[in-house]
């Protein structure tokens, strides 16, 4: 049975800049576990992509969107797996089928290119979506 050997919590404004701080935080809270450079690199892209997710969408009808919080929960085991759950309190996705298909996005045309789900879960074992 896999036994939790450390955790931590995070909370960010939901602006630009801090995709950058929680890949880069991440990536260093993890290195307790001696991932591989591929790990790593996994990791980076899937957390870049939800929190990117998280700002360019959760809060899109609001005015408050530089106020508005991003939480980041990690834990670490003993087998060596990490537990990643990006969250927010954003208008959440109508239709989540429908949000995990290639190509689709709720931005305007040619703004976006709809891949977020996907590239997410090329770059995790497993990934769990809440609305």
């Amino acid at each position: 049975m896999k036994r939790k050997i450390n955790e931590m919590k995070l909370r960010l404004p939901a602006i630009s800049v801090n995709e950058a701080v929680a890949r880069s935080v991440i990536s260093a809270f993890v290195a307790e576990l001696d991932p591989t450079v591929e790990e790593l690199g996994d990791i980076r892209c899937a957390v870049s992509e939800a929190v990117t997710n998280c700002i360019v969408h959760a809060y899109r009808q609001s005015h408050l969107g530089d106020e508005n919080p991003i939480y980041i929960s990690v834990r670490l085991y003993d087998n060596r797996e990490v537990s990643i759950e990006i969250s927010d309190n954003g208008c959440g996705i109508e239709d989540l089928e429908l949000a995990r298909t290639p190509c689709f996005t709720t931005g305007e045309s040619g703004e976006r290119c709809g891949m977020g789900f996907l590239v997410m879960e090329s770059f995790t074992d497993s990934l769990s979506i809440k609305s």
